[in-house]
């Protein structure tokens, strides 16, 4: 086994020197590099060596021969000059991989029938019999590539992609190929972490691949001990002695090695996705090595006992899971955990958008571009402490008021009008938290809310300008309105809040869209809620629905009361507040159901037996309740549209809102009210479908006056039924 053969192996574009790296570990000294290969002199046992322990390459081919061919003749003659039978004989089954470049040959499925055509017809000729065909798993497979009809043949040792590692059942949504996980741990610098005790943690795992590899890693285990088969097991010089010994030898290290590896933790927050990666890393032996746990992500909880470690995550990044404008809000929130879980560790981030890594907050201390298929990625590593946090600007730049346009001056007095036009109604009703302005004036396309709690803060929507308006006059006005509005009351810029409001898809108008913030105490008819004016779109208490919730309020004595969709729980707080029973309130965020547990306690009623906060999935949970009458008032206010992965239905109010309607009514009591509101523009109720109920719209007296300018800025009715 001292003979030297010359062989290659393939790689991912960006990683040729990673792997070229990981043959010198394993005695491989003679490696050079070109795009996509490693050219390398070894012997047998080091080839065996590098198919078993290679985490990174893709292949280990061993050229066979290299001849000119620019017809079907010369390609057939120059691979039937080959000794096919001194490499294996008719017995084995065969495969034929061919890549073409720029050569005259442009059709790969050409290619490789006729390299086909050439070995089974010299079996046949030289011993009566040809190999059989099997392209998923061949005994043995031949390479051919073309490259300016220069013809590479080449013996695959790995017998197919040496990622194929053999302890994945479930794939997931959007998976890393094994040996690009493998990888990006190496470029993040795992094996050292590792090596010195350091922790691992992936908090949104997918299928496990990170997780496993890195445990892989750790514990000294080769790659492709679980691997069945490859291909020199079946080249007529296999050395079964030599290959017994070497998987001996990994055997004996990774019975060492497991028993060193250090903390490793997985978090997703989908079920489908938690349940896959158990399956792996159960298939990989791992399952007691790896802690795994179903999550949301802002509910992550790493101990804090550890710590320092490696936190390495592949998020979505606008290809195949989501969209790239829905994003951001996921990518700040990442940043978050990472800033306030993490601090101390190192962190790589893998995106195909570095622009969503800015969303982070976290200066990257270093770049590798990677390729994920055919996508560029980029791996964004950092070093999670302080001095790396970045704090965003809230505001654009604002103006003094001698910098105020005519236009400008036209807004102020908009304002203090709206303000005076309010100011009995508010006095009235003891009201502190109120918009005062609602696009008025078409150039100032914005929401501008009012928040009184122990000061004054001011919460300003921009609503999405149309793609004919230019975006630089757009921003200016921004700055004009935040600018006026400063002005006008008076308050510092830590005290304004601002934000631009999309077409929101899903639930992302419930999602966070920045940083953490405080959390702000306001009064609405002498009920306490806790508002969030930055983290979040929305800032948990729907100004337009304060009527809605005083008719909870006014209907809820002696009732058991079922709050759906409940966001932040304030029309829970109204119904304890108005002597109900019961109540039961139903969402599927855990963040926002323990903000509404804390709006419950703020208004000094305590959780009990009757008193219940339920996460799920509101349609779901409906059709598995007993078609029971079981409560005397509902409070029904579902999103418009809701795709949230958590969902196992997609909602669309218009289509859903018939069923959902009664799979409520079947919950309502016979002298029961549903109330059921949505905020959807042009929603119609379908009457002729709930006819077997009685429907009365409240629309119109549901607006309240600091609303009256937008007259569809929800809907509501009040449903009983027919004999109620």
């Amino acid at each position: 086994m001292s003979e030297q053969f010359e062989f290659f192996a393939t790689s991912s574009r960006d990683l040729e020197t990673l792997v070229a790296d990981e043959l010198n570990t394993l005695g491989i000294s003679d490696c050079k590099t070109s795009p996509g290969s490693v050219r390398f002199k070894a012997t047998l046992e080091q080839a065996y060596r590098a198919c078993l322990w290679s985490r990174l390459a893709n292949r280990i081919l061993m050229p066979l021969a290299n001849f000119a061919a620019d017809n079907e003749k010369a390609l057939y003659d120059g691979v039937n000059a080959i000794d096919w039978l001194s490499h294996f004989d008719h017995t084995c089954t065969l495969a034929i991989d061919a890549n073409v470049s720029r050569s005259k040959f442009n059709n790969s499925h050409f290619v490789a029938l006729q390299v086909k055509d050439a070995i089974v017809d010299q079996m046949r000729d030289r011993c009566g019999e040809r190999p059989n065909i099997d392209i998923k798993e061949a005994d043995i497979r031949v390479n051919v590539y073309i490259h300016r009809d220069q013809v590479q043949i080449a013996l695959d040792l790995s017998g197919g992609s040496l990622h194929q590692r053999g302890y994945r059942i479930h794939g997931g949504s959007a998976p890393l190929k094994e040996n690009l996980a493998a990888a990006i741990l190496v470029r993040a610098g795992w094996p050292a972490i590792a090596k010195s005790g350091g922790a691992f943690c992936d908090f949104m795992c997918g299928s496990g691949t990170l997780l496993i590899e890195a445990a892989l890693m750790a514990g000294d285990v080769a790659p492709g001990l679980q691997k069945k088969r490859f291909g020199f097991q079946f080249w007529k010089r296999f050395d079964t002695s030599v290959w017994e010994k070497l998987l001996h030898e990994a055997e004996e290290r990774r019975d060492v090695g497991l028993q060193q590896i250090p903390r490793i933790i997985g978090f997703d927050q989908s079920y489908k996705a938690y349940l896959a990666a158990q399956d792996n890393i159960e298939n990989a032996g791992l399952g007691a090595y790896i802690h795994l746990e179903k999550q949301e992500l802002e509910q992550i909880n790493v101990n804090k006992k550890i710590k320092e470690g490696l936190v390495c995550i592949n998020p979505p990044y606008g290809v195949r899971i989501g969209e790239l404008e829905n994003l951001g809000s996921l990518y700040r929130a990442i940043g978050r955990q990472l800033r306030s879980q993490f601090v101390n560790w190192k962190a790589g981030i893998f995106t195909a958008n570095p622009d969503l890594g800015k969303m982070l907050d976290i200066h990257a201390n270093k770049q590798y571009s990677f390729y994920n298929g055919p996508l560029k990625c980029k791996l964004l590593l950092m070093d999670i402490n302080p001095t790396n946090f970045i704090t965003p600007r809230r505001l654009p730049k604002l103006l003094d008021a001698s910098q105020f346009s005519e236009n400008a001056q036209m807004l102020r007095n908009r304002l203090v009008k709206n303000q005076k036009h309010l100011a009995k109604w508010l006095r009235q009703h003891n009201i502190s938290c109120y918009r005062l302005y609602d696009a008025d004036i078409p150039e100032y396309a914005m929401a501008i809310d009012i928040y009184e709690s122990d000061k004054l803060r001011i919460h300003v929507q921009e609503y999405e300008a149309p793609k004919t308006i230019d975006e630089q006059a757009a921003r200016q006005r921004v700055r004009e309105a935040l600018s006026v509005v400063r002005e006008e009351f008076g308050i510092s810029e830590d005290e304004l809040f601002f934000k631009r409001r999309r077409q929101q898809k899903g639930t992302q108008q419930y999602e966070k869209q920045s940083q953490d913030s405080p959390f702000y105490t306001v009064s609405e008819n002498n009920h306490r809620f806790l508002v969030n004016l930055e983290d979040f779109l929305d800032t948990g208490l729907f100004l337009d629905h304060r009527l809605a919730r005083s008719w909870v309020e006014e209907n809820s004595a002696n009732a058991d009361f079922l709050n759906l969709f409940a966001y932040t729980g304030s029309a829970t707080v109204y119904a304890a507040a108005g002597g109900a029973r019961s109540t039961t309130t139903v969402d599927m965020s855990r963040t926002y159901l323990d903000w509404a547990i804390r709006n419950f306690q703020l208004n000094g009623f305590e959780l009990s037996d009757s008193h219940q906060f339920i996460q799920a999935d509101c349609i779901d949970w409906l059709k598995k309740q007993a078609p029971y009458p079981v409560y005397d008032l509902i409070f029904l206010d579902p999103p418009s549209f809701s795709n949230s992965k958590r969902m196992k239905d997609v909602l669309d109010i218009q289509r859903d809102h018939v069923e959902l309607i009664k799979n409520c009514m079947r919950l309502l009591r016979p002298k029961g009210l549903l109330i059921f509101s949505n905020n959807l523009r042009n929603f119609k109720l379908d009457s002729d479908a709930l006819s077997a109920y009685s429907t009365k719209n409240m629309t119109r007296p549901s607006i309240p006056k600091d609303f009256e300018r937008d007259q569809k800025i929800h809907h509501c009715w009040f449903i009983t039924h027919a004999s109620g």
